[in-house]
């Protein structure tokens, strides 16, 4: 699945190498920033290492002024040893500062032959860096696979290959596998941290413990049809998946919610916990199914992932629709089945006394 495997660096690029002879150089009068100050301006111009701006007294806009070689004139080895070296007394003397008769010796411009030797080498066209640290970096695309698989296969490779780097080198897997594992991971809690508020939402509506969780029983149900729903279409685990998975979780429970309040209804009314599942599944089943349809209905065209771009909110729409389908049997099956099971007795309704009426 990994396409396009290839290194961001280009490391065999032609490059002149210029070895400055500092005992030479240092006799003439002249420093390694000179010499590097003087070669940048010939071939980068002044800008690299003496900004200058000239503003328009007009306007007062502001334009860079800078000096460089003409790029026809160096066009060998030859024309670029003959760079003309400056030292920073003659600087200073230009300037009309003092400079001392020791100093005064060393005035005269130096060819860069004199001082240094041009070679031929291969180099690195760009140098990246990650955290300071210096970076070789192989990129590569994913075709025909899913993310997660691809990303499976290079982290074995490069866990094989980490015990025989050399002291002080690491090797990392990043790029978006980074933002996939953060993104599931974060998905992953906050289903389960809404799962459990609303559990506890719900325990201080009902004033029971055991009628949410009764409620909960068809998330079971739900889970299964999401997984099914995604395995059936061919649609891999993503970020719309698990955001489908939410909305599913949402309707599911409001679905149960319907059934279970009607059936601890029925039970204080006194019939039995197999009656009032049985009368809670026959009388929830119209609004259930409406809800359950327009929902799926809805989700529809999302998940066919018809026009430029559909592709992307599909997993969404199937993990709903799939979601959907199998918290409906759940909810009216399922949950019916558990309360019956447990045999649950709700507590009979506290009664809040009315106030009483002032007399006249």
């Amino acid at each position: 699945g990994a396409v396009d495997v290839h290194l961001a660096q280009v490391t065999d690029t032609p490059e002149l190498l210029v070895n400055v002879d500092r005992n030479a150089a240092q006799e003439m009068g002249l420093t390694m920033r000179d010499v590097s100050s003087d070669l940048l301006i010939s071939l980068s111009s002044s800008a690299q290492t003496a900004p200058n701006f000239w503003m328009d007294p007009k306007t007062g806009v502001q334009y860079p002024v800078a000096v460089q070689t003409p790029q026809n004139r160096i066009d060998s080895i030859q024309a670029l040893e003959q760079t003309s070296l400056t030292s920073g007394s003659t600087r200073l003397a230009s300037t009309g500062t003092y400079v001392s008769p020791t100093r005064a010796n060393n005035l005269r411009p130096e060819m860069l032959s004199n001082v240094a030797s041009v070679q031929h080498i291969l180099g690195p066209t760009n140098i990246t860096h990650y955290n300071i640290a210096r970076t070789i970096d192989v990129q590569a695309g994913v075709d025909g696979a899913d993310l997660a698989s691809v990303s499976k296969g290079v982290q074995k490779l490069i866990d094989e290959v980490r015990p025989k780097l050399p002291r002080g080198s690491t090797i990392v897997l990043t790029g978006q596998p980074q933002a996939m594992n953060a993104s599931f991971s974060g998905l992953a809690i906050g289903i389960v941290a809404a799962i459990i508020l609303v559990y506890l939402l719900m325990a201080v509506n009902f004033q029971s413990w055991i009628e949410p969780l009764v409620i909960l029983m068809a998330l079971p149900g739900t889970a299964a049809g999401i997984v099914w729903g995604l395995f059936l279409t061919g649609t891999t685990l993503s970020v719309p998946a698990l955001m489908g998975t939410l909305m599913s979780i949402g309707v599911a429970t409001a679905n149960s919610i319907l059934v279970v309040t009607f059936a601890v209804e029925r039970l204080r009314e006194g019939v039995t916990p197999v009656e009032a599942a049985l009368d809670a599944g026959r009388t929830r089943l119209r609004p259930v199914i409406m809800t359950a349809t327009a929902m799926i209905l809805g989700m529809l065209p999302m998940a066919l992932g018809l026009g430029d771009g559909g592709e992307q909110n599909a997993p969404l729409g199937r993990a709903v629709i799939g979601g959907l389908v199998f918290a409906t049997l759940s909810t009216l099956f399922f949950v019916p089945v558990v309360l019956s099971a447990i045999g649950y007795h709700p507590p009979a309704p506290i009664d809040v006394p009315e106030p009483a009426k002032e007399k006249s």
